[in-house]
C-alpha cells in the first residue's frame, strides 16, 4: 500500500499548561505571557476552535455513514450476484461498487490527522483498529489473489483462489510473511493475510473486491502497451465464467462475499466513533468516544482521553494538507502520470480513477467550507482567513476544479485516465499541471492553520516518506 501514514503528533498549549501544573516542569514568565496572548487571539477568533472542530465532526459522521450505507447497498449487491451469477446480477454488483466509491472518496480527507480512520497510536488506535489499510489499501500484487493473464498470455498460477490449506503469501525485501490458512476463505483469512509480508499484498478492502469483479486491466509486460483490453475506453473485463462454470468459482464468490462482508463491519467500526451517542465506558464500548475526545466531552475515567483544541486543529490542518499534498497530488496522481504506469493509478481495474481524483478533491473541499452535498454544516477555519488569503485559495481551487472536470469529462466521453496519462496525450501535461496546483493548495493550509492560531511547517503538510520523482 502507497497510502501515506504519517502523523502528526503535538503537545498543544492546553497540555502543556497541565504539564507545568502537575509539577513535571518549571513554569517560566514567558511562558504564561505567552498561553495569556495566545488565549486573547482565541477570543478575537470570529469562529471559535470548538465551533470549527463542531462541524468538522457532524461532517465526519454523515460523511462515513454514507460510506456505510453504500457499502450495506454493496452488500445487498454482492450477496444477489453469488447466489445467482448472471449477466445481470454482475452488472448491478459493478454499479454498486463504483457508487460506494463515491462516498467513500470524499470521506478520505478525514486521514492522516489521527483521527479513527488510521490512528497508528494511543487510545484512539486501540479502540478503532487503524482499518484504513484494511479498507482501501492499493496498489495490490493481484496475482496473491487471483489469476492474471502473463505477457506469454497464460493464467498465473499459485493465488488465495487456487490454494487449497496454507497460503504464504510472497514476502517484499527484508518483510516476513506468515502462513494463513484459506481452505475455507473467511473475513478472518483475509484479514489476516492483508498486507501479510508487504504493503503491496492487499487481501481486502474496496481493490480487493475491485479486482475480483473487473479482472486486470494492463498489460504486465509493458504497462504502456494494453495489449489485454485494446481500448481506451476498456475497462478489465473478468469473464463470467470465473463465478459459474469455473473450477474455481465457488471459492471466487466465497472470497467476493467475505471481502464484502468485511468491508462493511470495518466501516460500522469508523462510523461508530463519529456518533453523537457518546459511550459511558470508552475502554469497554468506543462507540462515540472519539467525537466527545474531540469536542472536550469525555467524563469520569473517560475524562484523560479528551484531546486538547490545539491539538485536535494542528492534526487535522496538517493531515489535509498532506492528504492533498502528498497522498492526492503525488501519490495517486504524480506517481501514475510521470512513470507512466497504468498499474499506478488509483483504480486501475475498474478504470474509476478520474473520480477518485474528483471526490477527494471534494472532501477537501467540503471540510475547508463546511459543506457536504450542497448542505452548510456550520462554520469552519476558513472563516477566520482574511479576505486576500481566501481570494488566493479561491482562485487556486478555480484552477483546480476545472482540471479535474475536465479529466472527468474525458473519462467518461473519450479516454479513461490511464490514457490521459500516456505521455504523447495533450492531457498529461494538464494533469502534471493539476499535481503542481494540488501540491501548493496543500502548502495553503499552513496560512490556515495561522488564521486559527496554530503553527505549522512545510514538513508538517508533507510526508517525509512520499513518493520521490
Amino acid at each position: 500500500m502507497r497510502n501515506i501514514k504519517s502523523k502528526i503528533l503535538t503537545m498543544s498549549i492546553g497540555a502543556a499548561i497541565a504539564v507545568m501544573v502537575s509539577g513535571c516542569a518549571t513554569t517560566t514568565k514567558e511562558e504564561v505571557k505567552q498561553v495569556a496572548v495566545d488565549s486573547a487571539k482565541d477570543a478575537m477568533l470570529k469562529v471559535s476552535k470548538k465551533d470549527i472542530l463542531r462541524t468538522y465532526a457532524d461532517m465526519a459522521l454523515v460523511s462515513y455513514t454514507d460510506s456505510l450505507n453504500d457499502a450495506k447497498n454493496l452488500q445487498v449487491y454482492i450477496n444477489a450476484f453469488v447466489k445467482s451469477p448472471n449477466a445481470k446480477t454482475f452488472k448491478n454488483a459493478k454499479l454498486a461498487w463504483l457508487k460506494s466509491r463515491e462516498s467513500y472518496g470524499q470521506s478520505e480527507i478525514f486521514r492522516l490527522s489521527n483521527t479513527p480512520i488510521d490512528a497508528e497510536e494511543g487510545w484512539v488506535e486501540k479502540a478503532y483498529g487503524n482499518l484504513e489499510g484494511q479498507i482501501n489499501a492499493w496498489p495490490l500484487d493481484e496475482n496473491m489473489i487471483d489469476y492474471t493473464i502473463d505477457a506469454k498470455g497464460k493464467r498465473t498460477k499459485g493465488n488465495i483462489i487456487d490454494t487449497m490449506g496454507k497460503f504464504t503469501p510472497v514476502s517484499a525485501e527484508g518483510e516476513k510473511s506468515k502462513a494463513v490458512n484459506v481452505s475455507k476463505i473467511t473475513k478472518e483469512a483475509i484479514t489476516d493475510l492483508n498486507e501479510n509480508g508487504g504493503e503491496a499484498n492487499v487481501a481486502s478492502g474496496y481493490h480487493a473486491i475491485e479486482f475480483l469483479l473487473w479482472g486486470q486491466d494492463q498489460d504486465y509486460n509493458s504497462m504502456m502497451a494494453d495489449k489485454v483490453t485494446h481500448g481506451a475506453m476498456k475497462a478489465g473485463n473478468r469473464p463470467l465464467k470465473d463465478f459459474t462454470t469455473d473450477k474455481f468459482s465457488k471459492r471466487r464468490k466465497a472470497y467476493l462475499k467475505a471481502a464484502t462482508d468485511k468491508l462493511v463491519d470495518d466501516l460500522t467500526t469508523v462510523t461508530k466513533a463519529w456518533s453523537t451517542h457518546v459511550s459511558t465506558n470508552c475502554d469497554k464500548d468506543a462507540t462515540g468516544c472519539y467525537r466527545g475526545a474531540l469536542l472536550g466531552q469525555l467524563k469520569g475515567s473517560d475524562a484523560s482521553k479528551n484531546i486538547p483544541y490545539n491539538e485536535s486543529l494542528k492534526s487535522i490542518f496538517g493531515g489535509m494538507g498532506m492528504f492533498i499534498k502528498s497522498e492526492l497530488a503525488n501519490e495517486r496522481i504524480a506517481v501514475a502520470v510521470l512513470t507512466p504506469s497504468e498499474e499506478d493509478e488509483h483504480s486501475c481495474f475498474s478504470d474509476n480513477t478520474h473520480r477518485d481524483i474528483l471526490t477527494n478533491y471534494l472532501g477537501f473541499r467540503n471540510v475547508l467550507l463546511g459543506t457536504y452535498e450542497g448542505k452548510k454544516f456550520g462554520k469552519t477555519a476558513y472563516d477566520n482567513l482574511d479576505m486576500v488569503t481566501k481570494k488566493k485559495i479561491d482562485l487556486l481551487m478555480a484552477k483546480i476544479e476545472g482540471k479535474i472536470l475536465l479529466i472527468d469529462k474525458i473519462a467518461k466521453t473519450s479516454r479513461h485516465f490511464d490514457h490521459q496519462i500516456y505521455p504523447n496525450d495533450p492531457q498529461s501535461k494538464v494533469i502534471i499541471k493539476l499535481k503542481n496546483e494540488l501540491r501548493k493548495l496543500g502548502d495553503e493550509m499552513i496560512n490556515v492553520a495561522k488564521a486559527n492560531n496554530i503553527s505549522l511547517s512545510v514538513e508538517d503538510v508533507t510526508d517525509a516518506e512520499e513518493t520521490k520523482l
